[in-house]
């Protein structure tokens, strides 16, 4: 008897162990505004009807902030990323982006995406003004996360290795799950998330066909990237910072407003039913 009773508290911690590591995991997850496309205006309601506490949007300029703000808090909604704008080919960019990082500061969002495009200039100098706003960030509690794209996070390797170059804490990857295999031949973003998840601050969630080079990002859960392994991915290296949604259909292929948001309520339905979300 003695015996057995000991066999059932351990497994009764053990069970408990296990739900407890379960609970962690629960990483807030929002939608990206420009999924609506032209129906963003309509995308305030609509996210509120279906559950969703988070959204992505466009840092919005200084004079316009408590206006959003309002907006924001009518719908019960609150920002999880804010996508900035700065031309690294010029030092100013630096300075651009102070202003930015205020707004994002006033709005208590601590994330601002930056499609990093450094044409001609070469990588050491945009290294270093990337280096330069991550001290500038960091006076704002924000960290700057460059997207999924050529040819500064064009995959995980790429990813790494600017990572490594800028060495700022203030400056990490967002990881883009579509933009993977839209970029890139023979991979996959299970692979390449593997590589550059220790500097992954943020993710969108984003399916896609696979075909390099073709526009066909349909509703989570009708594409090839593979969810369930990317979340075990990160469950395992204990990731719960922000994911959201990004719903970019098909090019030259023109949805009426009811399907986007049938597009955008499936992708919502498909990531609950993997895991615990906020």
């Amino acid at each position: 008897m003695y015996w057995k009773q000991i066999g059932s508290l351990i497994f009764l911690i053990c069970v408990s162990f296990s739900v407890m590591g379960e609970e962690e995991f629960c990483p807030p997850i929002g939608v990206r505004l420009t999924s609506y496309g032209n129906y963003q205006e309509s995308a305030w309601a609509h996210l509120s009807s279906i559950g969703v506490k988070y959204v992505f949007i466009s840092v919005p300029p200084a004079d316009q902030v408590a206006d959003m703000m309002k907006k924001l808090n009518e719908h019960n909604l609150k920002v999880l990323v804010m996508r900035g704008e700065a031309d690294l080919t010029q030092d100013s960019c630096v300075q651009q982006l102070e202003g930015q990082f205020q707004v994002c500061s006033q709005m208590d969002v601590h994330f601002l995406f930056l499609s990093a495009k450094r044409q001609e200039t070469p990588k050491e100098v945009v290294y270093e003004r990337l280096r330069r706003a991550g001290d500038v960030a960091e006076k704002y509690n924000v960290t700057i996360v460059l997207e999924t794209h050529p040819d500064l996070g064009t995959n995980g390797d790429v990813q790494m290795e600017t990572m490594k170059a800028i060495n700022h804490p203030r400056v990490r990857v967002n990881f883009d799950t579509g933009n993977i295999t839209f970029y890139n031949q023979n991979t996959d973003a299970v692979t390449e998330l593997k590589k550059s998840i220790s500097y992954v601050a943020t993710l969108e969630f984003k399916d896609h066909t696979g075909e390099v080079d073709v526009w066909n990002f349909p509703a989570l859960g009708q594409g090839k990237v593979n969810f369930p392994e990317i979340l075990k991915v990160l469950k395992e290296h204990h990731y719960n910072g922000p994911i959201t949604i990004e719903f970019e259909g098909v090019k030259g292929v023109e949805l009426t407003e009811a399907q986007t948001k049938e597009a955008i309520e499936s992708s919502v339905k498909y990531l609950h039913s993997l895991g615990c979300f906020k």
